[in-house]
């Protein structure tokens, strides 16, 4: 067997998403170690800011990694996180501790707000058209003054775009003209994974830059490359830098297919990249914690 543990980036949350998580001994480390109220971070007010969502994010993957590893004795060969769901897996592959994760997530989430500080930004997921097509209508829609991106490729039909909210707006018109099944607004209050974010990137790398370089004690898999890794340099270099470039999703979870993952389990709160898993790898099992529970989790990838 070999397990690969998914960690799910914004978008995903949703309230009350860490008081959920059961009161094991692994979670309840977890929290106690991040230093924070819960109710401070997952209340549906809490979750209006940016920071507040990436940190809470960060947290429940990194609990719900330890729980299903020391409680429910998974042995993940392969971590992979969707965006702010990188910092996760680079805790649970042991190239950050909770706290420099912690540290660096809250400066990027800041970043993130500041740099669309000025005017109205966000992200749309389009389904049911193919990347070339999704790349084409963006670059059909996009202006000067109201810049558009494709800043996630998810799947072969499903490209998350990144811009203004008249450039999202447009995308929607423009996406049901060329046949997309949908175009759905997330729960994002900036613009991510764009050049808009340089200098979020350069900051993060400036901070990450003194950090100890610990080799991973799990392969780990890029957000702007797609490509697996056991290198700590690169792993530091994907965090800074992803958060301007597209994540390529997609071309990640191909290559877990390529390389014989056979069961993947997606940490709370989230079943996305389970359901994208499924599509790209039929031949692995997708598990979300989300949907099945940890115990029910853990027994269905031990038993794959």
């Amino acid at each position: 067997m070999s397990l690969a543990l998914l960690f799910p980036g914004q978008g995903a949350q949703r309230p009350h998403m860490l008081r959920d998580l059961p009161a094991s001994p692994a979670v309840s480390a977890v929290i106690d170690e991040a230093g924070c109220r819960v109710d401070e971070l997952d209340s549906a007010a809490a979750l209006a800011s940016t920071v507040n969502v990436q940190l809470a994010l960060v947290i429940a993957g990194v609990a719900s990694a330890r729980a299903l590893v020391d409680e429910h004795g998974l042995d993940p060969e392969f971590v992979a996180g969707h965006s702010v769901g990188a910092f996760a897996a680079a805790v649970t592959a042991g190239v950050l501790t909770l706290a420099e994760a912690l540290a660096a997530v809250e400066l990027r989430g800041r970043s993130m707000e500041d740099a669309c500080a000025q005017g109205n930004w966000g992200m749309s997921a389009v389904s049911g058209l193919p990347t070339r097509a999704a790349a084409e209508l963006v670059r059909r829609v996009a202006t000067d003054d109201d810049p558009l991106w494709v800043a996630n490729v998810n799947g072969a039909t499903q490209t998350v775009v990144s811009g203004t909210d008249r450039a999202l707006r447009r995308a929607a018109d423009a996406a049901r003209g060329a046949g997309a099944q949908s175009c759905e607004r997330l729960d994002v209050a900036v613009s991510s994974h764009c050049p808009i974010q340089e200098d979020t990137a350069r900051v993060i790398a400036e901070h990450l830059a003194p950090l100890p370089r610990r080799r991973p004690t799990r392969r780990y898999l890029t957000n702007t490359g797609g490509r697996i890794t056991t290198s700590a340099e690169v792993v530091l270099d994907d965090l800074a830098t992803s958060v301007a470039r597209p994540v390529r999703w997609y071309d990640g979870t191909r290559l877990l297919g390529e390389l014989g993952v056979s069961s993947a389990v997606e940490t709370p709160p989230g079943h996305v990249l389970t359901r994208l898993l499924a599509s790209a790898v039929p031949s692995a099992r997708a598990i979300s914690v989300t949907d099945d529970g940890f115990e029910a989790a853990a027994r269905l990838a031990v038993r794959e």
